[in-house]
């Protein structure tokens, strides 16, 4: 009888995942979809602990509830306290949690085990997978949050790391069959998994990001569902098998919106950052523009096209955007944005940021629709992207961006690109794009200027 309350517990939970996931879908729904798959987890939680099998002493139960109260007390807090511009390094942070705690599964049920080929087989599967998610996180965390601005290349770094995840593979095969199933041998090859996840991670360069996030988050979900196959516990395995397919899925999502295979993104260090020597030469003359005159401008204008980046979010600009769309719609110019599928740090980032300003959700454009578009649009305003509207990806066989498509704002009648300073984006180029003839140059802190350009817009009443 309790193995029948646990078993329809469980699927409960599995279909909140799977209706949550399905609800992350759209940024409308987003919230409440988050809230259902979080309440499947608890229920789950709830009905592992209360209908245990065999006894467990009341200091077992307080540590784990202690534990319990003490992670969502701090995820909690973590979470409400942090900016949207840190969301992308919070994700990479849980993620690396979530590598970690399947990559701890496999150390403490390796005795466990001892004699039983299958189980060790998941088990080290499960703790390889882990510990690379776990240490590369956190080195994406770093990259991220600034720390670790530069991607590192050793020397010959594609043999080495491919000659260590080889290894890991034979390693873990020795391990499984040997019979000796050796603590000593799965401690030295949890300590070669980390040492792989960071080498994996610290040659991709920062403009790679997105597929970096994606593919880490892919590689939790799997490490998860192989724990799940170890218990015999379907919601960890469904759960698992989720995070895993919809990480992956949204991986080549991302390579495809660069036009590049994952192969090349891993291998080739793609976005490398300060070893592009691609638009090193590009210059030429800038032409600056004032708030007043690029009120003016819009004013008078019939389209306009938004095209938010990194610089929008961390000038915390994106209820200012809000209310220049409004502004500008209330005299009769059409105004939507244009949503690049890497712009921010994260898939996905732009459309959070501009949700949470209430910005509709049929006013934020695909980079595929809104394309045609530009040819018709009287002014496009870059609020804090550069990669991503750079036209070296189209005309630079030797930019390293080389092939991605882009938003192709230089076809709009006027651009008008508001950055703090010359300096390159995340991918290390200049772009060539800031010295178009069409194009006006409104410099300083997005949140600032673009306060300016309202102030300018209401006097104009």
């Amino acid at each position: 009888m309790t193995e029948n309350i646990v078993h329809i517990i469980y699927l409960i939970a599995s279909v909140t995942f799977v209706i949550g996931l399905k609800m992350l879908s759209g940024p409308k729904t987003a919230r409440n979809g988050n809230l259902l798959a979080a309440f499947g987890m608890t229920l789950a939680i709830i009905a592992t602990i209360v209908f245990h099998k065999g006894e467990v002493s009341g200091l077992v139960y307080g540590l784990i509830f202690g534990a319990i109260g003490l992670g969502t007390i701090v995820g909690w807090l973590t979470a409400k306290r942090v900016q949207m511009t840190k969301m992308p390094e919070l994700v990479s942070l849980f993620n690396g949690m979530g590598g970690a705690c399947a990559a701890l599964i496999g150390l403490l049920e390796f005795e466990h085990n001892i004699g039983n080929a299958t189980s060790i087989a998941v088990i080290l599967t499960g703790m390889v997978i882990g510990s690379v998610s776990f240490s590369g996180s956190m080195i994406a965390w770093a990259k991220l949050n600034g720390k670790l601005r530069k991607a590192i290349r050793l020397p010959y770094y594609n043999i080495l790391n491919t000659i260590i995840l080889v290894g890991l593979v034979v390693y873990a095969i020795y391990i499984t069959s040997s019979g000796t199933h050796s603590e000593t041998h799965l401690y030295a090859l949890f300590a070669a998994a980390l040492v792989y996840g960071v080498l994996f991670v610290i040659p991709i360069g920062g403009a790679d990001m997105p597929v970096v996030i994606s593919l880490l988050n892919s590689f939790t979900g799997l490490a998860a569902a192989f724990g799940g196959f170890l218990y015999g516990n379907q919601v960890m395995l469904t759960g698992g098998i989720l995070v895993g397919s919809a990480g992956t899925l949204l991986t080549f999502v991302m390579c495809n919106a660069m036009n590049r295979p994952l192969h090349n993104v891993i291998f080739g260090a793609f976005g490398g950052g300060g070893e592009a020597q691609a638009g090193a030469g590009v210059d030429g003359n800038i032409t600056e523009v004032s708030p007043s005159d690029l009120a003016v401008q819009m004013n008078y204008s019939s389209k306009v096209i938004i095209v938010p980046g990194y610089g929008l979010a961390v000038a915390q600009a994106q209820h200012v955007v809000n209310e220049l769309e409004q502004l500008l719609e209330s005299r009769g110019v059409e105004v939507s944005y244009a949503i690049h599928p890497v712009a921010g740090r994260m898939p996905g980032h732009m459309n959070v940021l501009l949700a949470e300003s209430n910005v509709e959700y049929e006013k934020l454009k695909e980079m595929e629709d809104v394309n045609p578009e530009f040819t018709q649009t009287d002014v496009v305003l870059v609020v804090g992207a550069n990669d991503v509207v750079n036209p070296a990806a189209k005309t630079d066989p030797s930019s390293p961006i080389y092939g991605m498509p882009i938003l192709e704002v230089e076809n709009a009648k006027s651009i008008v690109v508001n950055k703090r300073s010359m300096n390159a984006g995340y991918a290390g180029i200049q772009n060539a794009l800031f010295f178009n003839d069409k194009t006006n140059m409104l410099f300083g802190d997005a949140k600032k200027v673009l306060t300016e350009l309202v102030s300018e817009l209401k006097n104009m009443d």
